[in-house]
């Protein structure tokens, strides 16, 4: 149907794994092809505007990039405060100034984001985490479809995690992330790290 064709454009898919090899993202349309897209029918016009909101109302800079990742917080409830990384500024003091996590806790990673002028297909975060320069783990997340919203940041919450623990575990990981598309574009990549220790003030 015609509401599944522009659902295809806009929503989101949480799917978190790879494992669909054979999926082709549909091909690139403007947001203003979109609009004009079937105007003559009034409830795939209403379909459209409730998915895209008011976003030909919105005049953005031209120079702005069309995604900006603002931010990154490390969500864990035991923690005494979350962690909060400004990702509009000056990248380069996360991985030198690692965040101390106790042990085994489990905590989530939010990702706020905007998109500014078109939709956008297939965002992904991905993560790679090292210890003394050996990679020991690797996280995708698809984060889905988005179309423009340059006013209010979008949320993407990945799935729950568990901190390293045991004595061994303990030490400092330098974690790198990427914030990607369908089309391999590198919206953002930043370098942040954690130091696991046996408990939060230690």
């Amino acid at each position: 149907t015609k509401e599944k064709e522009a659902e295809v454009l806009v929503t989101a898919s949480n799917d978190e794994s790879d494992s669909s090899v054979n999926y082709k993202p549909p091909a690139q349309k403007s947001l203003k092809e979109i609009q004009e897209l079937d105007q003559d029918d009034e409830s795939l016009r209403k379909y459209k505007e409730a998915l895209l909101g008011n976003a030909a109302a919105v005049v953005v800079d031209p120079t702005v990039p069309n995604v900006q990742v603002t931010k990154m917080i490390l969500v864990c409830d035991t923690a005494p405060n979350n962690l909060v990384l400004d990702l509009t500024g000056d990248l380069e003091g996360f991985r030198k100034n690692p965040f101390p996590m106790k042990e085994g806790v489990e905590y989530r990673i939010k990702i706020c984001f905007k998109v500014n002028k078109e939709i956008v297909s297939g965002l992904k975060y991905m993560q790679q985490t090292f210890r003394k320069g050996v990679k020991v783990d690797k996280s995708d997340y698809m984060v889905g479809s988005y179309g423009p919203r340059p006013n209010e940041d979008y949320e993407f919450l990945t799935t729950m995690e568990e901190a390293p623990k045991g004595m061994l575990a303990r030490g400092t990981y330098h974690i790198k992330s990427k914030f990607t598309d369908d089309d391999k574009n590198d919206h953002l990549s930043w370098e942040w790290s954690l130091a696991i220790k046996k408990d939060w003030k230690d």
